[in-house]
């Protein structure tokens, strides 16, 4: 059994991306420990650990210079490359390969497998809370930290603003996530403003010594 970040070194994980997933577990964790239902907590933060493993392959390495260093574009394309030749260019297809190298169980599979931009209106409508978990928690939390999901939300269509103009599909995942929010925060023992950056900063400490079995 490794460390989460053992896996991220081993599998050459970029700091910025390390800490985005590193900081959608620390969400779901606090989220786990305030729902008012059973849940199965250390898949849901075992599949936030992992969701992104393969997003290299997807990344545009010069849009964030700072985030290259101290090893450069030279090296983090080299990565990026081999990403692609053992993976293929879809970086989700990526990222449930690389889950399944893990030998994780197909309940932490099938969470990861979930998480998707265009599958997100029928997590939205299903009764999976793990689901609905991750997703959203993702959806809180941009390359620079915690922050609300309208923030986030912004954040994306900035990002994404090169793919073209506002579509059905981008709106259909805006609408989902925030149905997920009414829906967690529902079943909630904390308020979703009680989720900030420094409330999940010790999560985020203790999370880097997480054991995936």
């Amino acid at each position: 059994m490794k460390t989460i970040s053992d896996i991220y070194k081993e599998y050459k994980i970029m700091p910025n991306l390390q800490m985005h997933m590193l900081r959608v577990a620390a969400v779901a964790s606090m989220i786990c420990d305030n729902f008012t239902e059973p849940l199965l907590k250390e898949d849901i933060i075992t599949a936030a650990l992992l969701h992104d493993m393969g997003n290299i392959i997807k990344f545009r390495l010069d849009y964030f210079p700072k985030f290259l260093e101290p090893e450069g574009l030279e090296y983090w394309q080299r990565v990026k490359d081999e990403y692609a030749e053992k993976y293929g260019n879809d970086e989700h297809i990526a990222t449930i390969k690389i889950a399944q190298e893990l030998r994780v169980s197909s309940s932490i599979l099938e969470l990861i497998k979930a998480l998707s931009f265009f599958g997100a209106p029928k997590v939205a409508l299903g009764d999976n809370f793990g689901d609905k978990i991750v997703e959203y928690c993702d959806s809180r939390v941009t390359p620079f930290g915690v922050v609300t999901l309208e923030e986030r939300l912004t954040d994306l269509r900035t990002r994404y603003a090169h793919r073209g103009v506002d579509t059905h599909e981008r709106r259909a995942y805006q609408d989902a996530v925030r149905q997920m929010e009414e829906q967690i925060f529902s079943k909630c023992k904390i308020k979703l403003e009680d989720i900030t950056d420094e409330s999940v900063a010790p999560i985020v400490a203790e999370l880097k010594n997480f054991v995936i079995k």
